[in-house]
């Protein structure tokens, strides 16, 4: 999952964004780790929303950032998640209003299946061995049991995936 940038963009296809604005559409916050706040903090207050629609939408919609080395988060619409992340992220997930997104942020992806925080995990597999870098899971990465919600391929070979947490 390491570095998208350098094999994502060939399997894009109107599909693939269809479903990514369905699930944008669907969420009025994202949740995210250091890494990917940061990522998304260089490039999309930089883009035009003029130009670009999607940046209109990733600069307005409030983003919690999860992080053990920020002491602040800059971009617009942008809080740190501070204290217990359980806690945090469960008090989010009270507030009234749409999904909770989370884009990339591996590790706090693991963190929030660990605590059963996960309500949905949404998988673009790309036919593709990228071979190196980031996995999702890591090796030593709790079972966590998953029921298939959805599953849809794209022309680009692309497979849609949706689980949901089987309750233990």
């Amino acid at each position: 999952m390491e570095a998208p940038q350098n094999w994502h963009f060939p399997y894009f296809n109107d599909e693939m964004g269809a479903v990514i604005g369905e699930a944008i559409a669907a969420s009025d916050a994202f949740l995210v780790g250091r890494r990917t706040y940061e990522e998304w903090a260089a490039y999309w207050p930089t883009e035009a929303a003029a130009a670009s629609p999607m940046a209109a939408v990733m600069n307005a919609t409030p983003k919690h950032v999860v992080s053990r080395t920020l002491d602040k988060v800059e971009w617009q619409n942008s809080t740190l998640v501070e204290g217990n992340l359980a806690t945090a992220v469960t008090e989010l997930k009270a507030r009234p209003g749409k999904n909770i997104g989370i884009s990339g942020s591996a590790a706090l992806v693991r963190s929030l299946l660990d605590v059963g925080l996960v309500d949905e995990l949404r998988l673009l597999v790309h036919p593709l061995v990228v071979g190196a870098g980031a996995r999702l899971f890591e090796n030593g990465t709790p079972p966590v049991s998953l029921e298939l919600a959805a599953a849809e391929a794209f022309s680009s070979g692309v497979v849609d995936l949706t689980y949901r947490p089987v309750p233990a």
